[in-house]
């Protein structure tokens, strides 16, 4: 014969499921966060290199000297409409990236909209894999 849960087994069994449910996401949420610290370690220290390397004798001055230089450099006119410049071709290039999409089908195909220089017209270019 078949024993049946009660209701207390039932509700215990379902906590316990909770309790699992609630250590895994707190166990990804902490993978997520560590994957962060290590991307922005990474950029910071790439950044560091790339400036070292276009300030001669860079590793010679102080932080203060560095953010100083930095600030008066960034607050130009000219460097500013360099940034907005940046700011707008990341732009572009995020908006680029959501244009993708798949099409259902037996065969999996991507497609990708894209604007010609040429005529300014959207043309799909279909990828096949």
């Amino acid at each position: 014969m078949a024993s049946t849960k009660t209701t207390t087994e039932r509700i215990d069994t379902l906590q316990e499921k909770i309790s699992q449910l609630e250590n895994e996401k707190k166990r990804l949420l902490n993978l997520q966060k560590q994957a962060d610290r290590k991307a922005r370690t990474k950029r910071l220290i790439e950044r560091g290199a790339i400036l070292e390397s276009l300030i001669s004798g860079a590793d010679t001055f102080t932080n203060d000297q560095i953010k100083a230089f930095l600030e008066k450099t960034i607050a130009t006119e000219h460097a500013r409409k360099i940034l907005d410049g940046l700011v707008v071709q990341g732009k572009e290039a995020a908006d680029e990236k959501s244009q993708w999409r798949v099409n259902s089908g037996t065969t999996a195909v991507a497609e990708k909209v894209a604007v010609t220089e040429q005529d300014g017209e959207q043309r799909s270019i279909p990828l096949v894999y």
